[in-house]
């Protein structure tokens, strides 16, 4: 069941949900609007091919890179990790789905690839898989409402204890 705006300023007031910073101006409908953070990991050349495999690493094949102010050139079919500038905090009984925002994806901009689940009991940043799939060049901005996060209730509870437990950086 998708929470509504009520219910999630319910679920804050109750200590179910946190987000850091907040700013209730973001919360619409049935969702909250979050932001680029400030740093990005770039994928490098490669002259061989990357073995993906259960201990693959993406950080084997990427750098991080800050953000400047004047923002980050995205060529056409490029990838990169993102992570949110808020970090959020959910109970045992409430997950959640990231999801791009309609205005960027109509410029070509993917902004979560391929895992957009957010399980229960996180407590961390979120990390963005975001692509330029249109064929113009893309310029992102940190602190760029980026995502929207969907909060829904869990039937039973349960608690994320995965290997991105904690994740502040992408």
């Amino acid at each position: 069941m998708i929470l509504t705006r009520d219910i999630i300023l319910k679920e804050i007031s109750a200590g179910n949900i946190e987000m850091t910073p907040f700013d209730q101006s973001l919360l619409g409908a049935d969702s909250y609007d979050l932001a680029l953070g400030n740093t990005i990991r770039v994928f490098t050349a490669q002259g061989k091919p990357y073995h993906v495999s259960d201990d693959a690493d993406f950080a084997d094949i990427t750098r991080l890179v800050e953000i400047k102010e004047d923002g980050y050139i995205m060529k056409p079919g490029e990838v990169i990790l993102g992570v949110t500038k808020e970090k959020i905090k959910l109970s045992s009984h409430i997950a959640g789905w990231l999801e791009g925002r309609s205005r960027f994806a109509r410029v070509g901009l993917m902004v979560h690839i391929s895992s957009p689940f957010m399980q229960p009991g996180i407590d961390s940043h979120q990390v963005l898989e975001i692509a330029n799939l249109g064929p113009t060049p893309l310029v992102i901005f940190a602190g760029t409402k980026i995502c929207q996060f969907i909060f829904e209730y869990c039937e039973g509870e349960a608690a994320y204890k995965g290997k991105f437990a904690g994740q502040t950086t992408p």
